[in-house]
């Protein structure tokens, strides 16, 4: 059977509907968020743009912007991070940007798939993300990665922390959770 193949004019034109959109191998995933999904996201990119405005270090930006990934996967991270001066003078007028972020942050729901969820993380990596957040609320925790083998876990009396990436951002899990 042959997959469907979207165009970016279609995706663009996706219903408003609270559901999150990637295409991943040709198929359109489509993800129901919630109500503690979207709070989750809301209080981090809150946090997160408030520290990165702040300082001048880029955009943040929510799970609307897709990022082409290779090979030509969509992803939309619910949270993401672009350092400033990697995006080119035009680019605010691509519909999907044709890289990585360098922060990508993943809310676990309800109905995410350990496997779906890390092939996810392996993509990000692969394409140049500097940092992945997972971001599990079921379970208060976080897991965040390098690289497949530099991987930690954080507690919900721990804080992600802008390492490197945003040096001086550090935001406690549990006030993104509670």
């Amino acid at each position: 059977m042959a997959t469907r193949v979207f165009t970016d004019d279609e995706l663009l034109h996706m219903p408003k509907d609270g559901f999150k959109r990637e295409l991943v191998d040709g198929e359109l995933v489509v993800s129901p968020a919630g109500w503690l999904h979207a709070r989750i996201v809301a209080r981090l990119v809150a946090r997160l743009g408030a520290f990165v405005q702040q300082n001048g270090l880029g955009d943040v930006l929510g799970s609307n912007a897709l990022y082409v990934l290779a090979p030509d996967n969509k992803r939309a991270p619910d949270v993401s991070f672009v350092t400033a001066g990697r995006l080119e003078r035009d680019a605010h007028e691509m519909a999907f940007p044709h890289f990585a972020p360098d922060l990508a942050v993943e809310i676990l729901s309800p109905g995410d798939s350990p496997r779906q969820v890390l092939a996810g993380v392996g993509e990000y990596l692969a394409a140049g993300v500097r940092l992945v957040w997972v971001i599990d609320p079921e379970q208060r925790r976080a897991v965040v990665y390098r690289s497949l083998t530099d991987v930690r876990q954080i507690g919900a009396q721990g804080a992600l922390e802008g390492e490197d990436l945003l040096p001086g951002f550090g935001c406690p899990l549990a006030e993104v959770l509670d």
